[in-house]
């Protein structure tokens, strides 16, 4: 079993950050999903896809892959750049278009 560790990023659909200050122990995709010839729905047999471990550091979700002997990579989190801006910026006269 492969698991990435990793600290999800904000969601698009709202503009708050919550949830994204855990780090996240998911598990890779054992096999590919197949659909089903009847009611044509995908899944597979693999249920380690529907676990989900959130961790308050990274310290500690890669503790626990060493623990139960769980093969890992941890993916970097990108920082937000946020960069300060004024409502006044937007009528300015030498603003640039």
């Amino acid at each position: 079993m492969e698991a990435r560790i990793y600290r999800p990023s904000k969601n698009a659909m709202q503009s708050g950050r919550g949830k994204t200050h855990e780090w996240v122990l998911e598990y890779e995709p054992g096999r590919a999903q197949k659909a089903d010839g009847l009611m044509g729905w995908v899944g597979g047999g693999d249920t380690h896809e529907q676990i989900r471990l959130r961790f308050k550091t990274r310290e500690e979700a890669v503790a626990y892959a060493k623990k139960e002997r769980i093969n890992f990579h941890v993916a970097a989190p990108r920082e937000r750049l946020i960069r300060p801006k004024n409502y006044s910026d937007n009528f300015r006269f030498d603003r640039v278009r």
